[in-house]
């Protein structure tokens, strides 16, 4: 892997004396489109409220971009540094139109009627940009409050992408999508990662499979196993975790080779 833009060494967070997350260490790479697994509790969501600055860990390093240690610094900072991240809900100006939602974005810190008159053309070559790239350049005039919901979806990574992050993290970003808005969202998040690094959480295992290089899968807090979508799928460590299969797999052995061979769907 070329020189990592997040290391991540020895994380621990814990909450009313819960371990979350348990000595997890990750690496990164510049130019990465990686894809976070795991079932539910393993901590994928707290590990990006941590490199956010959202949560402070009681041990561990999280360095970004080589320099930046995140635990120093408050979410806002760490934004404006590079970090940008995408929630699994979006949150728009739905009374505003698409190029209005990216031009607010990319003038986040200055008063909203004031900007939306008088705009930098910089700023406006930048959104024109991400328009094209989100693919919503024939929905610039139209109300946020009237787009599909994966239009939502690609306009909020806009938003992200407009404040020009060098890491995007992105919370389920094809739930509640139809296949063709998956697809879509598969090809941007290939374009994307062209030019910065990005790491999804996911739990459509078909799209994982079909966009994922690599994939990292956590549980109980810590690192299973990270390789390609193959290989991982086929890890009997993942297929017990995913299936619990140690604990109740019953039946005939044809029965339990088809649960296998379908662990992750």
């Amino acid at each position: 892997m070329s020189k990592a833009i997040l290391a991540i060494d020895d994380l621990v967070v814990s909450f009313d004396g819960v371990r979350v997350l348990d000595g997890l260490s990750l690496r990164v790479g510049y130019g990465e489109l990686r894809f976070l697994i795991g079932p539910n509790g393993a901590g994928k969501t707290t590990l990006l409220d941590v490199i956010t600055g959202r949560v402070r860990p009681i041990q561990g390093m999280v360095l970004f971009d080589g320099r930046i240690d995140v635990r120093r610094y408050r979410s806002d900072q760490l934004a404006r540094l590079g970090i940008g991240r995408k929630f699994q809900a979006p949150s728009l100006f739905p009374e505003l139109t698409v190029r209005e939602n990216l031009i607010v974005a990319a003038n986040s810190s200055a008063p909203l009627l004031r900007l939306l008159g008088r705009t930098a053309p910089a700023i406006l070559e930048r959104v024109r940009r991400i328009l094209t790239l989100i693919g919503l350049g024939d929905r610039a005039g139209v109300r946020a409050g009237r787009l599909s919901h994966g239009e939502k979806q690609w306009l909020e990574i806009g938003m992200v992408l407009v404040q020009e992050p060098k890491l995007l993290l992105l919370d389920e970003p094809v739930a509640g999508m139809t296949r063709a808005e998956r697809e879509w969202t598969g090809v941007l998040l290939r374009q994307i990662s062209a030019d910065r690094s990005v790491l999804v959480i996911e739990h459509d295992m078909q799209f994982v499979r079909q966009f994922g290089t690599t994939v990292t899968v956590l549980h109980a807090g810590r690192v299973l196993t990270e390789g390609p979508m193959a290989a991982v799928q086929a890890n009997e460590q993942v297929i017990d975790v995913y299936l619990g299969r140690r604990h109740h797999a019953t039946g005939a052995p044809a029965a339990r080779k088809e649960e296998e061979r379908n662990a992750c769907d």
